[in-house]
């Protein structure tokens, strides 16, 4: 007796004591992003290498200081001829000497090379900071991203999770429906085709609820793949959501902005400055250049030498040599590689030039179609949820009929069918109605941590 009253305290404190994940919001799916992401990791990476190209074009331009030293050995042997006058026999006699010497060669240099005129150097320089800005611009552009692709990820979750629940709950009442059809017709009520369409549409809901799982299992995957990890527990917006019209509300004034800020419509515009810079760097081969070049070298050798006519003897030197010169270095000839290069960097900038163009005709059609998108899915969101006060309405009116004999199964299985479609179709356009108040700022480029923080306002635990 005992047992039987504190078995219920018992599985209180458990449940209580157990802890309770919370609801994930969509700012935290995006810090979680932010850290996993690796397309975020690697735009990241590339900026920071980027930001390296200016020191070097900088270096490129300072004096250049390099130092050399070689150690030699050689031995070598050989034979010397001469004349020699002989007085006593007054003639001249010719003499050979074998010889051996044994060397060690210590030589080193110093030289600095400081740039007078090299154009392609200036030019680099000068094009450091739009490499780095144009880096700058696509990393900023690859977080706006980041936040659309996670927004689009968390909802596309939560309604494969609306889909699922509705389609259970489908299954659920038409399995009682077909339990119903089944004990009418052992009364002789209902004909057996009542039956035969109840346990129709009950297998075609096991099929929906069985597609409904795959696809909110393919949803979930997608966001562990900006996570890293499951997520299984999201917050969800709450029924009264805020339908906020886009301001200012113009349609061409979003694709003022969105053609003046977005961001990738900027990198493509800073991109095109930098391939003209690379047409000048490449017509800079043909250019000449002149250098300031001071060195100096040292040349120490110790040598032993023995001949056959005599012992062996040092045979050293020492030698220094200090000089300032100014190179002046004309191409003449390189076999037609310059103008190559030239033609090929004329036509890379033409490319550049064109992705520009279709940036831009991306860029206005994609502020177009947002804007259009969030206008219209607010009009569809009210439409919809009086859809689904309709469908209900007639589902309990078409049940009802079927009670008193006015309706059929199939009556009833049809309303029960469009009120599914209504209630998921409702899910989506509200879920739609957010992705585009993003993409709306993803397109002009202001997509900020704040409209997610607003967007967060709207869901509730």
């Amino acid at each position: 007796m005992l047992s039987r009253l504190l078995a219920p305290v018992a599985i209180a404190l458990i449940v209580f004591a157990w802890p309770v994940q919370a609801q994930e919001r969509l700012l935290d799916i995006y810090q979680r992003a932010l850290q996993s992401d690796p397309r975020i990791r690697e735009a990241e990476a590339i900026f920071q290498a980027e930001l390296e190209t200016r020191p070097q074009a900088r270096a490129a331009l300072l004096p250049q200081v390099t130092g050399t030293a070689s150690r030699s050995w050689s031995d070598s042997d050989g034979s010397q001829r001469f004349l020699n006058f002989n007085p006593i026999e007054n003639e001249l006699q010719t003499i050979e000497t074998a010889f051996e010497q044994d060397a060690r060669t210590t030589n080193w240099q110093l030289e600095l090379r400081q740039t007078l005129f090299r154009w392609d150097q200036w030019i680099n320089f000068r094009q450091s900071d739009k490499r780095i800005a144009r880096a700058e611009t696509e990393f900023e552009a690859a977080k706006q991203d980041l936040m659309l692709r996670v927004s689009e990820a968390y909802f596309e979750v939560l309604a494969a999770q609306d889909t699922l629940g509705a389609a259970q709950a489908t299954q659920r009442a038409i399995e009682r429906q077909l339990e119903q059809a089944q004990t009418r017709f052992e009364v002789g009520l209902i004909a057996v085709t009542d039956v035969q369409e109840a346990q129709a549409a009950f297998d075609r809901s096991v099929a929906d609820e069985i597609a409904a799982q795959r696809v909110l299992a393919s949803a979930r995957e997608a966001l562990r793949e900006l996570t890293g990890e499951h997520v299984t527990d999201l917050a969800a917006p709450r029924d009264q959501l805020p339908l906020v019209p886009p301001s200012p509300a113009s349609e061409s004034a979003w694709v003022d902005t969105a053609l003046a800020q977005n961001l990738e419509l900027v990198a493509a515009r800073i991109g095109s400055e930098i391939a003209s810079d690379d047409v000048r760097i490449r017509r800079s081969g043909h250019y000449p250049t002149l250098d300031l070049v001071a060195s100096r070298t040292d040349v120490t050798t110790r040598a032993d030498r023995s001949n056959n006519s005599g012992p062996t003897t040092p045979f050293d030197s020492d030698s220094q040599s200090d000089s300032i010169s100014i190179q002046l270095r004309v191409p003449l000839f390189s076999g037609g590689g310059t103008s190559s290069q030239v033609r090929e960097s004329v036509f890379r900038h033409r490319a550049a030039r064109e992705a520009v163009d279709r940036v831009t005709r991306q860029t206005e059609r994609q502020a177009r179609d947002a804007y259009m998108g969030v206008v219209t899915e607010i009009s569809r969101v009210r439409a919809l949820e009086q859809a689904v006060t309709s469908s209900r309405t007639a589902l309990d009116a078409t049940e009802t009929g079927f009670e008193v004999g006015t309706r059929t199964t199939v009556d009833v299985l049809d309303a029960r069918r469009r009120l599914f479609d209504a209630e998921t179709t409702y899910a989506r356009s509200r879920y739609d109605y957010i992705v585009n108040v993003l993409r709306l700022k993803r397109s002009s480029g202001i997509l900020a941590l704040q409209d997610l923080e607003e967007v967060d306002s709207w869901l509730e635990r």
